[in-house]
C-alpha cells in the first residue's frame, strides 16, 4: 500500500521498524504452540503425554522467532544434556587449549638405580590419567635412574574436596563404570577391563585384565561352554565384591568370540593405590615401603610434570561418549580454577556466576549438582538452553563445541540414528529412569541451521526417542 501523505508514510516506516526489532527479541516461548502430525504420532505410540515433554526448534542465529516452542519455559530433569553447559562454561572460562598437569616429586637422590626417599604423584583432575598415560608417567619415572624406591609412593588427591560415596547409590548399579566418583587422581575411571578370548584347543577362554591390580588375585581363565552368545556375562557368574579378588564361577560361551567387559572396582577408594602398585611392579619397578595416600610437603618443586590432552579432545569424549565421571571432574576443575577450591560448592557458584554474566539472569536460572546431568536435582529450561546455544553458536568457540557433539549417524550416541531426510544434526543426548532427550544444532536441507532441544520427563522417556527424532527429521526437512 502507498501512502502519498509524507506523515503517514515516516508513521508506517516506524510501525515497520518496530515489528522488525519485535521479531528480533521475541522471546523463545513464542512461536507455534502444536507439535508436527509425525512428533504427537510418535508420542501417542510411546504413551508418553504431551505435557511431559518441552520441545524448541528455533533459529541457530537467533534473528527469527522460533519454528516450535512447546513448553519451552517448564523446568525439566535435562540428564546427560547438562553436560552442555558444563562443556561450554569449560571452553569459555578455560580456553580450548586447557590442559591438567599432574606434577611428579621426589624428596631424596637417586643413587644406583635407587630413590633414596619417597615419590610423590599430585593429582590435579586431570580426566584422562588412562593406563597408557600412567605407563608414560612411570616410564620418565624410571628415565631419570629409578627401578628401586627405598620408600613409598605417595599419591595426593587433596585437589578436589570431595565425599566419598557410595557408587550403588544413584541407581544401584555400583559397578558399572559410569557411576565412578570424581577424584583428584582418577586413573582409568577407577574400572578394570576384561577381554575373554575363546581358545577351543583348551576350552577355555583367557581372561586379561587392565590393569593388574596389586593385591588383587585375578583368575586367569573360564572354561568355555556350547550355545548360542546371548547373556554372555550372566553365565559367567561373575564375583566382584571381594575386593582382594575377581573371579567366576560359570563359563563363557564359545559362540561369542572376543568379548569386552569393563568393570568399577568394587573398592574405588583404594583403586588409585592399586593401580599404581600394580603397573609400577609390571613394569620391573621395586617398592620397599608401600603405596599410599598423603600431601606432597610444601617444599618440594616438581622433578617433571605430565599433561593431558587439550580441553577442546576432552570434551570430544565427554559429549560424543557421555562420560559422567570426566564431566564432573571437569566441572570440579572450574571451581579449582576460578575459586581455588575443587568443591561442588565452588563448581556450581563458578558456574552459576558464567550463566548470570553470559547468559543472563532471567527467569530459567538452570539447578545444577554435578554438572553431569547424573542427578535427580538438575533442572534447565528448553529456552534457556536454547538461549545459551545461540550465544556459543555465535561465538568464537562454536567449532569446538559442535565438534564435541555426537553426529547422527557416525559417531558416539547419535552412532545408530541417523536422519530419514537431508540434512545433518550434532546433537547432546540424555536419558535416564525417567528422562531423556536431545539437544544441538541441526543443518536443515534448506541450508539453515537451528537449534533442537527435545526433552521428556516421564516414566517412559526413553520410549519416547522415536519423537525426538520425528522432531529432528521435521526441522532438518525445512
Amino acid at each position: 500500500m502507498l501512502f502519498a501523505n509524507p506523515t503517514a508514510r515516516r508513521l508506517s516506516a516506524r510501525l515497520f521498524g518496530l515489528v522488525i526489532a519485535f521479531v528480533a527479541l521475541a522471546p523463545l516461548h513464542s512461536g507455534a504452540q502444536s507439535l508436527p502430525p509425525e512428533v504427537d504420532a510418535a508420542l501417542a505410540r510411546a504413551k508418553v503425554p504431551r505435557e511431559s515433554v518441552t520441545m524448541l526448534v528455533a533459529d541457530a542465529e537467533g534473528a527469527r522467532p522460533p519454528r516450535l516452542a512447546w513448553r519451552s519455559q517448564a523446568q525439566v530433569n535435562p540428564a546427560s544434556i547438562m553436560k552442555l553447559v558444563t562443556t561450554y562454561a569449560a571452553l569459555d572460562l578455560l580456553g580450548p587449549a586447557f590442559v591438567w598437569t599432574t606434577p611428579v616429586y621426589v624428596d631424596g637422590p637417586a643413587r644406583n638405580g635407587v630413590l633414596e626417599g619417597n615419590l610423590y604423584i599430585r593429582g590435579q583432575g586431570d580426566p584422562k590419567l588412562v593406563i597408557e598415560r600412567l605407563w608414560l608417567l612411570l616410564r620418565r619415572v624410571q628415565a631419570m635412574g629409578i627401578q628401586s624406591i627405598d620408600g613409598d609412593i605417595v599419591l595426593d588427591r587433596s585437589a578436589f574436596d570431595v565425599a566419598d560415596t557410595d557408587p550403588s547409590a544413584f541407581d544401584g548399579e555400583g559397578l558399572r563404570p559410569y557411576n565412578a566418583a570424581p577424584d583428584a587422581l582418577l586413573i582409568n575411571f577407577k574400572s578394570v577391563v576384561m577381554t575373554f578370548v575363546p581358545n577351543r584347543a583348551t576350552q577355555t577362554a583367557q581372561v586379561s585384565y587392565e590393569p593388574a591390580l596389586a593385591g588383587v588375585t585375578m583368575q586367569p581363565t573360564v572354561p568355555l561352554s556350547a550355545g548360542e552368545c546371548n547373556d554372555w556375562r550372566a553365565s559367567l557368574g561373575a564375583d566382584f565384591n571381594d575386593p582382594a579378588r575377581i573371579g567366576f564361577t560359570g563359563s563363557f560361551p564359545a559362540a561369542c568370540g572376543e568379548k569386552v567387559w569393563p568393570v568399577a572396582y568394587s573398592n574405588p577408594r583404594s583403586y588409585a593405590a592399586r593401580a599404581v602398585g600394580g603397573l609400577w611392579i609390571e613394569m620391573g619397578g621395586r617398592i620397599k615401603g608401600v603405596v599410599r595416600d598423603g600431601r606432597v610437603p610444601a617444599e618440594l618443586r616438581p622433578v617433571f610434570e605430565v599433561a593431558s590432552p587439550p580441553l577442546a579432545e576432552v570434551i570430544r569424549d565427554i559429549n560424543k561418549y557421555s562420560n559422567n565421571v570426566m564431566a564432573q571432574q571437569l566441572f570440579l576443575t572450574l571451581g579449582l580454577q576460578q575459586k581455588r577450591r575443587g568443591s561442588l560448592e565452588t563448581a556450581r557458584a563458578t558456574v552459576r556466576q558464567w550463566w548470570n554474566d553470559r547468559i543472563g539472569t532471567g527467569e530459567g536460572q538452570p539447578v545444577i549438582d554435578n554438572g553431569s546431568g547424573l542427578s535427580r536435582d538438575e533442572r534447565i529450561t528448553a529456552a534457556e538452553l536454547a538461549k545459551m546455544l545461540q550465544i556459543a553458536w555465535r561465538s568464537p568457540l562454536m567449532p569446538e563445541l559442535i565438534s564435541s557433539l555426537p553426529a547422527s549417524g557416525v559417531d558416539g550416541t547419535l552412532r545408530k540414528r541417523g536422519l530419514r531426510g537431508g540434512g545433518a544434526a550434532h546433537l547432546k543426548t540424555g536419558t535416564l529412569r525417567d528422562a531423556a532427550g536431545v539437544a544441538g544444532y541441526v543443518h536443515a536441507a534448506s541450508g539453515r541451521r537451528y537449534v533442537v532441544i527435545a526433552i521428556a520427563n516421564h516414566a517412559n522417556a526413553v520410549a519416547a526417542r522415536p519423537a525426538f527424532d520425528a522432531l529432528v527429521d521435521w526441522a532438518a526437512q525445512d
